[in-house]
């Protein structure tokens, strides 16, 4: 997989896992034939299937079911019994991203940690752009892949719309062959 292409999916991911798909970037999805059969046959044509408003509706109220309501996808709540999120350099995260030069600022979002899904995609998409695969292949090892990859795998069972199956199903797969990729450069 070409580099660019590798930060186009971390993009793609950080911005699905960030908020309900509004109307402009379904637009733009919809319109990316190539990154939706890239997420998945069914996807693909699913979203050829339906209306726009059915569509928009279905995919809203399966991101709110999922990671609003259910299963927050944010690292602390997942690997932390308690579900607390730790603030600033309290939070395991969050340091990493200072350690490594990534500047978080948190009034920049709606989304309020620093461990949401959406902001370590962000931070994969930083790396893969500055080509610091070494930093990368860390934070995959310790934080990202060590959480998400089991995430997702359990989210899919409470997906109902095919986009947000394949999603799940592709973050696993990606995941695991970025950190194969990743470690074959770095050695």
């Amino acid at each position: 997989m070409e580099e660019n292409q590798r930060t186009v999916l971390y993009a793609f991911l950080s911005r699905i896992f960030a908020d309900i798909i509004d109307e402009p970037f379904y637009n733009a999805l919809k319109a990316n034939k190539e990154l939706l059969a890239t997420i998945g046959v069914e996807s693909y044509n699913w979203v050829d299937s339906v209306s726009q408003e059915e569509a928009l509706e279905a995919l809203n109220v399966d991101y709110t079911s999922m990671f609003v309501m259910h299963a927050q996808p944010i690292e602390s709540f997942v690997l932390d019994a308690k579900q607390e999120t730790l603030v600033g350099l309290q939070n395991p995260v969050m340091q990493f991203y200072f350690e490594n030069g990534y500047d978080v600022d948190m009034n920049q979002t709606s989304i309020m940690a620093p461990d949401h899904i959406s902001i370590e995609f962000g931070f994969m998409q930083a790396l893969a752009q500055r080509q610091e695969d070494s930093i990368a292949l860390h934070f995959l090892t310790q934080h990202l892949g060590a959480w998400a990859i089991p995430y997702c795998m359990g989210m899919r069972s409470m997906a109902q719309t095919p986009l947000y199956q394949e999603v799940c199903d592709f973050v696993v797969e990606f995941l695991v062959s970025e950190i194969d990729y990743l470690t074959r450069k770095v050695a």
